[in-house]
């Protein structure tokens, strides 16, 4: 199988490049800020630097590591999804299920093992950049020299390798069931965050303004709440189709093929929506946040300058890793959709009708992924605005509400029209012939 494996990879390398991509992006990123660990561990570092980098390395490197893989569980799910037949044709052939597994894990760790090591040199890059960010922050003192080492290599590979391989088996996994029953940890999962995000938000009340844990409740609500929200993703999308009144043949088709495929798009909106909560309410909060201690007139101490980085690049590691799983799963379930795009031309549809479909369902997942991410970015952000500035909306959240939702619209509704429009230059016979 390993053999079939490689095989597969060299034939068809283009399926491969959304994986390869997502897992480039992850182990460059936890190399980064493990390789802080390294730094840290140096002889002579002072443990006011040391504390500062392995605050960076342990947070971020969490966020990293889940991130990588959600970004590669969402790309092989489209992959695995789209080889049906081939993967239905060798078990046909003789191949047994634990055969088929090795094959499309060990495809995923070869993929993970090549996009980890494309990722050293960058990762040394931007260590280095990160350290100064910090030295010029005054967190972290100018004699500290720069280290890659173990810590960082080791961990950026095996956390890449090992969330590539697992991403691979639950989606083939996935795949296999089909449409069978649910199991019961993933009717229960949603509630329990839902439940436990509720808790973590409304136990801000209990702080006081001036507290320095004060931000740690309703951030970590927000984003439970947020995950809560992503992982019943399908029906949520089911409850926004069964409310809207489509207008025009259009819109009639986008809500019609979205309600098809709402399991298959789960992966899309769950990006939206955690890209909206999460980013919504960490810049909102750290811009209550600032402003309460400009307008103190006291000088930032070195645990809320490291609080303050951390919260900026949580939120930048989070915009690229969204638009890399959006623009990976869009661009994947665009393409495939090759020979549906056909027959409808063949049917009496014109492209530009075609575009109108596609640009229809991406409106609605944008406007479902913006509204359910912003309903938990404010169970968070209130609190929080209550307790530190006796608000219940701060001014600030416009502006970074604006930005978030525009950023998550462009790359919903951009990549899926420029898909769509590359698609449709292959002639109508040739797509429904090549894809039959």
């Amino acid at each position: 199988m390993f053999v079939l494996a490689m095989r597969s990879i060299r034939q068809r390398p283009g399926r491969f490049l959304a994986t390869l991509l997502s897992a480039f992006l992850g182990a460059a990123i936890i190399m980064t800020f493990h390789s802080m660990h390294d730094t840290a561990g140096q002889p002579g570092v002072d443990s006011v630097s040391a504390g500062t980098l392995g605050t960076a390395a342990g947070v971020v490197g969490g966020y990293g590591t889940l991130l990588v893989f959600f970004a590669v569980a969402s790309t092989l799910t489209v992959n695995v999804r789209q080889r049906a037949a081939e993967l239905e044709l060798l078990r046909c052939s003789g191949a047994t299920p634990a055969q088929l597994k090795r094959m499309v894990v060990g495809e995923a760790a070869v993929v993970a093992l090549v996009g980890a090591g494309l990722a050293i040199l960058p990762a040394m890059l931007g260590g280095r950049l990160l350290l100064e960010v910090f030295q010029d922050s005054g967190q972290v003192a100018r004699s500290v020299e720069h280290s890659f080492g173990t810590i960082a290599l080791t961990s950026g590979i095996g956390i890449t390798l090992l969330a590539a391989a697992g991403a691979a088996f639950l989606a083939l996994r996935r795949a296999a069931r089909g449409h069978q029953r649910r199991g019961r940890a993933r009717v229960f999962l949603p509630y329990a965050a839902l439940v436990a995000g509720a808790l973590a938000v409304c136990s801000t009340f209990a702080f006081s303004a001036t507290d320095s844990a004060l931000m740690a409740p309703p951030a970590y609500g927000s984003i439970l709440l947020s995950v809560g929200c992503a992982l019943m993703a399908p029906r949520l999308l089911r409850g926004v189709l069964d409310r809207l009144t489509p207008g025009g043949a259009s819109g009639w088709l986008a809500v019609r093929n979205l309600r098809q495929r709402s399991g298959q798009l789960a992966g899309i909106l769950m990006s939206l929506i955690l890209f909206t909560a999460v980013s919504t309410a960490t810049l909102t909060m750290q811009a209550v946040e600032s402003e309460a201690v400009e307008a103190s007139g006291l000088v930032k101490s070195v645990d809320a300058k490291n609080l303050e980085t951390l919260n900026f690049t949580v939120v930048g590691i989070i915009v690229v890793f969204v638009c890399v799983m959006l623009v990976n799963s869009l661009y994947a379930a665009t393409t495939y959709r090759g020979r549906e795009f056909g027959q409808q031309r063949l049917a009496g549809a014109t492209p530009g009708q075609v575009l109108g479909v596609v640009g229809a369902e991406g409106l609605v997942l944008t406007v479902t992924g913006v509204l359910f991410g912003t309903l938990a970015a404010l169970a968070g952000i209130v609190p929080f605005t209550v307790v530190r500035g006796d608000k219940v909306l701060p001014g600030q959240m416009a502006g970074v509400w604006a930005a978030v939702a525009s950023i998550g619209a462009a790359a919903t509704l951009g990549t899926g029209l420029a898909t769509a429009r590359r698609v449709l230059r292959t002639p109508a016979v040739r797509a429904v012939a090549s894809t039959a």
